[in-house]
């Protein structure tokens, strides 16, 4: 009698624990992120933070569910949502044509425009064109668009070097390493501020968009966002995010 009391109280526990782990999952939504593109995302304390999780926090606030947020690389993130261990990814990502077959896209959401910093006493790189990048060590974010738009618009560079975080391509370029980075406008600013040692050079390489991607064939989800989306637009919440996160 005591191992059947033993064996049905094993299987309650069981049985709690899948139930507890339903009720766990039903009650949050997951965000995947890279907190190391400021405004966007970035650390404040240890909270990950940013014009991204304000968009995030405002899904999960409508579907009355609690944020989970995931720091992790980007390429990672872009990954995990493919994998269902995210249920979106929020971390400036751009729309590709690739990038559409393995998952899908909210609306879009911000536009950005890229440009290139350089090391501030001994730019490297003086001309914001495909040209003046030609023959030049150029650092970009693994996986970000800039990494793909370098790649495809057949720039001929002398090396193309690829950083999970931008601060390790900072410190690169800070020490003559590499001659530029190519990256978005805002987190150029951001990076700039912290590393006065650098400087945006004046000029537009090319304009961005922003989306926020869910697992392929997640209708529900994706309607959800989209919804949510227009409606901060609409308001000019994510007008408010930005000016949040970039006023000093």
């Amino acid at each position: 009698m005591k191992r059947r009391i033993i064996a049905l109280m094993a299987a309650m526990l069981v049985v709690t624990t899948l139930f507890a782990g339903c009720k766990k999952d039903n009650d949050t939504i997951i965000v995947g992120t890279e907190a190391g593109f400021a405004p966007y995302e970035y650390m404040d304390g240890d909270q990950v933070v940013g014009i991204d999780m304000d968009i995030a926090q405002a899904i999960a606030d409508s579907m009355g569910k609690k944020l989970v947020i995931k720091n992790m690389d980007f390429d990672g993130a872009l990954l995990a949502v493919q994998q269902g261990k995210v249920d979106f990814v929020a971390a400036g990502v751009s729309i590709t044509e690739d990038r559409k077959e393995k998952m899908d896209f909210s609306i879009e959401y911000d536009e950005s425009v890229e440009v290139i910093v350089v090391n501030k006493e001994n730019p490297a790189v003086t001309e914001v064109s495909n040209e003046g990048l030609a023959g030049k060590i150029i650092g970009v974010q693994q996986g970000n668009v800039a990494d793909l738009y370098i790649e495809d618009e057949g720039i001929e560079y002398k090396e193309l070097k690829r950083y999970t975080l931008f601060s390790q391509a900072a410190e690169d370029l800070k020490n003559n390493k590499i001659d530029c980075i190519v990256m978005d406008k805002l987190p150029a600013e951001a990076l700039v501020k912290a590393n006065p040692e650098l400087a945006i050079l004046d000029g537009i390489l090319f304009t961005d968009k922003y989306a926020i991607a869910v697992k392929k064939g997640n209708k529900e989800l994706l309607d959800k966002i989209n919804e949510v989306l227009q409606e901060l637009i609409d308001s000019g919440k994510i007008d408010e995010f930005t000016l949040k996160h970039t006023i000093d």
